[in-house]
């Protein structure tokens, strides 16, 4: 298995089924916070249906569509980032993520974020890199600024979510300009 520094204690790893029981805890955790934006706490609620949730990923990255990596701090899982979609024959894929309420404000998902998106664009010749959040969820707007991502437009009320409709920010970076702002 492979980990991936990100700072002051923190490393990225691939979050993988067997590993059902921590994200489950952690998911507990992050519960509210995660919530609020996106349906990935309500996909794990109790062992079983965490585990199907990282299986789902295992399957998706075993078909080249999709992977799931955790970011743990001082070895406790406490966020993530994943390729939501990868279409690696349009080199195209969607960049995601989430965190528990305790590692907020440390730049880990922006970190780990710059490590996903280096790894589409220089090993696998992604093109475009997508980043698709409600408007609402002003912390993940400003990850997608701080990665040098353009906004390219807003889908009105396009997102219905516990009731309410959302618009949906699409914002992106190709692969040119991500070389040129990591050199």
């Amino acid at each position: 298995m492979f980990a991936t520094p990100l700072d002051d204690g923190a490393e990225l790893r691939p979050l993988e089924p067997w590993r059902a029981e921590e994200f489950l805890a952690h998911m507990d955790r992050a519960r509210d916070l995660v919530d609020a934006h996106i349906q990935l706490a309500r996909s794990a609620t109790d062992l079983d249906s965490a585990r199907a949730l990282l299986t789902s990923y295992a399957r998706q990255q075993a078909a080249d569509t999709g992977r799931l990596y955790g970011i743990w701090l001082d070895s406790t899982l406490v966020g993530g980032v994943l390729f939501r979609v990868f279409d690696a024959d349009a080199g195209n894929c969607e960049v995601g993520c989430w965190l528990e309420p305790a590692a907020t404000g440390r730049g880990l998902v922006t970190r780990a974020a710059e490590v996903l998106i280096d790894w589409a664009v220089e090993e696998r010749g992604m093109h475009r890199v997508e980043w698709q959040v409600s408007s609402a969820n002003t912390p993940s707007v400003r990850v997608a600024q701080r990665l040098g991502m353009t906004r390219d437009g807003v889908l009105r009320e396009s997102y219905p979510y516990r009731g309410v409709r959302h618009d949906i920010e699409i914002w992106s970076v190709l692969a040119p300009e991500w070389r040129k702002r990591r050199r």
